[in-house]
């Protein structure tokens, strides 16, 4: 029987640089350039559909609860999604 380690932790600055490769990636606009400040729906096109299968992504990629919908209607820019991933992982590691 083999010994399984836990995951290694993600620093802040890797957490924030795959939440915005997973919405660059996700964007539906081509082209974009990404930034903290892009807004999701005004920059990068997203809408509705899109919204709800890049919080899947990230949520599967970070193993994350859902998202409730008064939360996600506050979320407008790359960095508000940052903030919540990185908020979220600390409560949940205890950090």
């Amino acid at each position: 029987m083999t010994e399984q380690t836990a995951p290694a932790r993600r620093t802040e600055e890797e957490i924030r640089a795959t939440v915005a490769a997973i919405i660059s990636d996700m964007a539906p606009k081509d082209g974009v350039v990404v930034t903290a400040g892009s807004h999701l729906i005004k920059d990068l096109g997203y809408h509705s559909l899109a919204l709800m299968e890049v919080a899947f992504a990230i949520e599967d990629e970070f193993d994350l609860d859902p998202i409730d919908e008064d939360t996600a209607r506050k979320i407008t820019t790359v960095q508000a999604v940052q903030d919540l991933v990185v908020q979220r992982l600390a409560d949940r590691d205890g950090s």
